[in-house]
């Protein structure tokens, strides 16, 4: 099992928490990138948001990209997981940037391709915002243009939404035979587009039935496209204590809803924005990416017993959020890693 974690982009992971003991600042992140090598942790994700999700749209927040090539100078064995959306970027120009920061990590360098869903985020910053399936269709022909492009030279493709002509991409990535690709997604949509064209299916936080639906789902897609298995990983919000009465005074801290906190504004339209098998609470969007349901909150020994019921059916990563994330790092490696 390996551990990954979100970097803290937006400056905390709860909404109804105003002050977290993080920062959205690159010493910050610096900071929290290179100590997490040190705790063991393998990977880290960088969101790609141009507003703040958590704290509302008018806080401050790191943008991904170029937090990823400064994160890829400064560590040495961290995997660096940017998410990256299809709308925001023409493939052949993201695909020469990912090389470089590619290059710069020797081989570190990986994407999470995420389907927009901010409505208003897109009109902020003057992009084009569509509906679900055609996001898809869009993503769909973002990848085959930026996988072709990763791959050879003189690539040309005419489609609905990408044209390139004779593309010349050098120096190729590091990574071979191209950098790996995850995505998630819960509509038949995204589930048919990940199986044939990513390499990783990243989840939601959710029960270990629940995400072993969803691993036996995508195992079987893969092979109707006799297609290698892909590598599963599950978001989860850690809470480890010593006490069970403290691990539910920091559950009940997390979720107390603040109705006026700025970070619940965008929540109608994230729902509005995605197809889930299963509908989000206000409380549990206290917390970002549905990360209480995976249940790692507890005493040492039951969450390492819960992890390995997770690693029993295919989960091969976790991608943790806690709050404070440095101090809370540190405990979860002591105790658990």
């Amino acid at each position: 099992m390996k551990f990954g974690y979100w970097l803290p982009v937006f400056g905390g992971w709860l909404r109804n928490v105003e002050e977290e003991n993080m920062f959205p600042t690159w010493d910050y992140v610096k900071k929290l990138a290179i100590r997490s090598e040190e705790l063991g942790f393998d990977t880290t994700l960088i969101a790609e948001l141009n507003l703040n999700d958590i704290k509302g749209d008018s806080a401050p927040s790191l943008d991904a990209w170029s937090t990823a090539a400064a994160l890829a100078a400064v560590t040495s064995t961290l995997e660096i997981m940017v998410a990256v959306r299809p709308t925001f970027h023409s493939p052949a120009l993201l695909a020469k940037q990912a090389a470089n920061i590619d290059h710069i990590s020797n081989g570190r360098l990986t994407l999470n391709v995420v389907s927009s869903w901010w409505q208003d985020e897109a009109k902020k910053y003057g992009v084009h915002f569509e509906q679900h399936d055609d996001r898809y269709a869009r993503t769909s022909e973002w990848l085959h243009v930026i996988d072709n492009v990763w791959k050879r030279d003189h690539f040309s493709f005419e489609g609905k939404y990408y044209k390139v002509e004779d593309n010349i991409l050098q120096p190729k990535p590091v990574s071979k035979p191209r950098p790996f690709i995850y995505a998630g997604g819960e509509s038949e949509a995204a589930k048919e587009l990940i199986s044939q064209k990513c390499d990783g299916y990243v989840m939601h936080g959710d029960s270990v039935e629940v995400i072993s639906k969803r691993i036996q789902d995508m195992r079987q897609r893969r092979e109707r496209h006799g297609l290698p298995p892909m590598k599963f990983g599950v978001a989860a919000y850690a809470i480890v204590r010593d006490t069970d009465a403290e691990v539910k005074k920091e559950i009940q801290r997390v979720t107390d809803v603040k109705s006026n906190a700025a970070g619940y504004k965008n929540y109608q339209q994230w729902l509005a924005g995605t197809q889930l098998e299963k509908q989000v609470s206000i409380e549990e969007y206290s917390v970002s990416n549905r990360g209480l349901r995976t249940g790692l909150t507890g005493m040492p020994s039951y969450i390492v017993d819960r992890i390995g019921e997770y690693e029993e059916i295919g989960v091969d990563f976790f991608l943790l959020q806690c709050s404070p994330q440095l101090e809370e790092m540190e405990r979860f490696s002591k105790a658990v890693i």
